[in-house]
């Protein structure tokens, strides 16, 4: 059995998410773990898999089951998709089933978009362990 075939046995999820002023983002800096401002930073990171190296308080939810983590992507797209400042490039029902695939394969699902008024959010559910980031599990599982 590979490494990744065996870190896949215990793999789970966590759910991240951030809105704030698209602007903000621009902060690159304050976006990667190597800065001091990282862990506190509300700022999603720039590398989906080092959201597991913020706080477990920026945790928004966990799940064992993979169909939990793509209801919890869809409720939460569901708050925003009427602010969305563009129409949706993907359909809903195209991300989600791309989510269902890519998730236990260990593949990190994250989406943004532009909300009205020069605002900007970030969904994401991040595996873990995380085959792109070597950070360990926020939660100590």
């Amino acid at each position: 059995m590979t490494f990744w075939a065996e870190e896949a046995q215990s793999m789970h999820w966590h759910a991240y998410r951030w809105a704030g002023a698209g602007a903000d983002r621009d902060d690159e800096e304050e976006r990667r773990p190597s800065s001091p401002e990282f862990r506190a930073s509300a700022l999603p990171p720039m590398r989906t898999g080092d959201w597991l190296a913020k706080p477990a308080s920026r945790i928004a939810a966990g799940f064992d089951d993979v169909d939990e983590a793509v209801a919890w992507l869809a409720a939460e797209y569901g708050k925003v998709r009427g602010v969305l400042l563009h129409p949706e490039g993907v359909p809903l029902d195209e991300r989600l089933a791309n989510a269902r695939d890519l998730l236990p394969r260990g593949v990190d699902v994250q989406w943004g978009e532009w909300l009205r008024g020069g605002r900007f959010v970030t969904i994401g559910v991040i595996c873990c362990p995380n085959r792109h980031a070597a950070h360990p599990c926020p939660t100590g599982r």
